[in-house]
């Protein structure tokens, strides 16, 4: 029987090649599809609003120091202080829009870790020969934990690893976030 012969859910009309462990890959290919198709739709948008909110930010500090080199005369101060308070407040306010689309690449990157993580579970459970072996397991947690770029994905990951429920991991990690953000007296960070 062909590959493409054996894709497709038979639950609906089991037969005596019905496989609990092939539905199980299926559902998870389909996860990890459907998490990449909406990472690809909605790159290409947050793509172009950060690429447009950064050159309003360039543009309103040419604004800025055009304002600036204004004379300071009698009618002319009155506007120029106010023209340069809008300027600074749109200015925060665009500043504010790219650090939520820095929010999103951090989103993006994690959903990418997910769908890898899912690809290669998927590969390893529909493979006989791995799916029984401890090894194989312990290797495809090491791939996984290897692609994480942010310390708070490893601590979660670890932290079930080491027993943890998921629930509690991620309350840590709510935990662990909070106290970074009071240390640092709510600055943001960067990345």
């Amino acid at each position: 029987m062909s590959e493409d012969a054996l894709r497709g859910t038979r639950a609906h009309a089991p037969d005596l090649d019905w496989s609990q462990v092939r539905e199980t890959v299926l559902m998870l290919e389909l996860a990890a599809g459907q998490v990449e198709a909406a990472m690809r739709d909605s790159t290409s948008s947050v793509d172009v609003l950060t690429d447009t909110f950064t050159s309003l930010a360039e543009t309103l500090q040419v604004i800025d120091a055009a304002i600036g080199t204004l004379p300071d005369t009698v009618g002319n101060g009155l506007v120029k202080a106010e023209i340069q308070d809008n300027t600074r407040l749109v200015a925060s306010k665009v500043h504010q829009a790219i650090v939520a689309f820095q929010f999103y690449d951090k989103l993006a990157q994690r959903l990418d870790h997910v769908c890898h993580g899912l690809a290669n579970l998927s590969r390893l459970v529909s493979d006989q020969r791995r799916l029984y072996n401890p090894q194989e397991w312990k290797g495809l947690q090491d791939q996984i934990i290897a692609k994480y770029t942010m310390e708070e994905e490893r601590a979660m990951f670890e932290s079930v690893l080491n027993g943890a429920t998921v629930e509690e991991a991620l309350n840590t990690y709510k935990e662990a976030r909070m106290q970074e953000m009071q240390d640092s007296g709510g600055e943001i960070e960067f990345f």
